[in-house]
Order: structure tokens, then sequence, then C-alpha cells
């Protein structure tokens, strides 16, 4: 049985996530719907992670078996044809070896977090960013990243619905910059925690508002309280970046 492996886009608005749940339209959903449309087979899309309601992808990976081969142009181009008018695209597609899985091959994952910071609200951009008007210091926010980089207890920024049997993670890069109008941040880790990206960005914003320092951040951290933690910065400002599988070269830490 051939399987694909699938690079993605999307604009998370519409949908209700990633995984297909009864509460409305997911990416999983819309992409098995145009595997059926395409070879009327029902198939299971296995994704390299579970984006939430409103977050974006830029490079996220999947992977779906066939019952018959397919040139991986075909495969594309069909999906690609059949998905619309969702806003989810097939970026690239490949024939892949069975052993290989999009979410448990997965070596580290990346994440890019988008605040506009500016005073005025967004248009183009609306619903793909967080915007905060009130000045945010990124300089300050990066120093204070440091401070989750590595191991650690991360329940200060668990969601309490999630259903990881750990929370203890390697946070590899976090890494906070200015963009123009834009405050940029990028995660990477071998996987995390239910809304922990979003916990650390709205954290991280307290700092640099200046109603945070380093060492608030720290003393956050080392509560292993999800209560002592920021606020969760909202969805849409939130993309799930790139994955990286074995033999392909380290995600980058910058744009």
């Amino acid at each position: 049985m051939p399987r694909y492996r699938l690079l993605l886009e999307y604009d998370g608005r519409p949908f209700c996530g990633w995984q297909r749940q009864d509460n409305g339209p997911s990416v999983q959903q819309t992409l098995e719907e145009a595997v059926y449309r395409l070879c009327g087979e029902t198939v299971r899309v296995q994704g390299s992670g579970r984006t939430d309601s409103g977050v974006h992808a830029l490079g996220q990976v999947a992977h779906v078996d066939l019952s018959r081969p397919l040139e991986p142009r075909a495969v594309l181009g069909a999906l690609n044809a059949h998905s619309r008018p969702a806003p989810v695209v097939v970026l690239a597609c490949c024939q892949v070896d069975e052993t290989f899985h999009a979410r448990f091959s997965a070596l580290e994952r990346s994440y890019l977090y988008r605040i506009l910071n500016r005073p005025v609200r967004p248009t183009l951009d609306e619903g793909r960013v967080w915007w905060h008007p009130k000045p945010l210091n990124a300089a300050a926010m990066d120093a204070a990243a440091r401070v989750l980089e590595g191991c650690h207890d991360f329940s200060s920024f668990r969601a309490a619905e999630c259903q990881a049997e750990s929370p203890v993670k390697t946070l590899s890069c976090l890494r906070v910059f200015r963009q123009g109008d834009e405050v940029i941040v990028l995660a990477r880790a071998r996987s995390f925690l239910h809304h922990q990206v979003r916990n650390m960005v709205g954290t991280l914003a307290l700092v640099g508002q200046g109603k945070w320092t380093a060492a608030d951040l720290e003393a956050a951290l080392q509560a292993r309280d999800r209560a002592r933690g920021g606020p969760t910065a909202p969805a849409q400002g939130l993309y799930f970046r790139s994955v990286r599988y074995e033999g392909e070269p380290p995600l980058s830490d910058t744009l």
C-alpha cells in the first residue's frame, strides 16, 4: 500500500483544529474528504502535530496511505482541487517508505508566533496576528526567554486539558525579535504540551510590557503551577512552522 508524504499550508480560521471533530470542519477532515473524491477511499490522514482551532500552518507534514500507486504530482493536484474552497493546500507530495510516520518519525518541530505591535489594528492580517497595541520590549522578552530553554517541568505553561503523560519537555530554542511593527517568537522542540507556546508567548508579553522580569518568569516556571504563569496568547498569531525528520538539515531559528 503506497504511502504519500504531504507538505501542507493552511489558514486555521475556519477550522476547529487539525483533528476531525463533531463540532465543525477540521483540516484532517478536509483532506480525507479530498482523498475520497480522488479515489473513493475512506482513509485517515496522519499529521505531524495537532494544531488548535484558529492556528495556522506554514509547513505541516502529513501522510496518507492509498490502495494503489499514483504519481505524486497527480495526488498533489487532485487534493488541491478537491479541497477547494477550504483554505488548505498541499505544497509538496512524495511517495515514502511505509516506515515513515508523520507524527512518530518527527525529530523536532518549530512554531512561529506573530505579534502586531502598533497602535493601529490590523486590516490585511486580521485573524493572522495577535494585535498588541501597547509597546513591547522585544529585547527584554528575548533575554527572559533564555530562562525557558532547556529541559524543564512546564506545568506552569500547560493547558488543563493537556493529555501528555509528562509535563517535562526540552525546549531547544526560544527566540524573540522585532521585525518592523511585528514582534516574532520562534520556538523549537521535539514536542510541545497543549497550549505551551501560546502560554509562553502570553507570559513573555508581560515581560515586554515591563510588568514582569526574567526573575518573575523563573519563579513561574519553578512553581509548576498553571495559575502562576501568564495569560494564554490568542490562537490567531500562532503558526506551525516546520518539522524535521531523520536525514534532514536542522530547523532554522531565523526567518
